[in-house]
């Protein structure tokens, strides 16, 4: 009923800069937050970055300063600006919506199918 289609992710060196971009798209009544987190080799999914209707923006101490989260979620869509990326940014990027669906407004959380991030020089 709901999914979530990520682009923007790719090769890129050291230093460089990627933007993600997310669309939510299906039995939407609403949605109240959307965000990004990321899985590198070997480790847990992690929170990288969120964007809700009321509590703003929220980022993962490591990439403070470095990525910038933005969206219109009334339109359900989310960006998040990568810039100085490391190698230790590589990863597969999630896409993340807590949201109400249609048509009884209960609460459910979808994820995108990820997107691949690889920082190498």
């Amino acid at each position: 009923q709901v999914q979530l289609a990520e682009s923007g992710g790719g090769l890129v060196q050291p230093g460089g800069s990627l933007r993600l971009s997310c669309v939510a798209s299906g039995n939407i009544y609403s949605i109240y937050v959307m965000g990004w987190y990321r899985q590198g080799p070997g480790q847990q999914r992690e929170l990288v970055a969120t964007l809700g209707t009321n509590t703003g923006t929220n980022y993962a101490d490591s990439v403070k300063g470095r990525f910038t989260i933005s969206g219109d979620l009334v339109k359900n869509t989310v960006y998040l600006q990568m810039n100085s990326l490391r190698a230790e940014d590589t990863a597969v990027y999630y896409c993340h919506a807590g949201l109400y669906q249609s048509p009884r407004a209960i609460p459910y959380e979808y994820w995108g199918q990820g997107t691949q991030v690889t920082v190498s020089a």
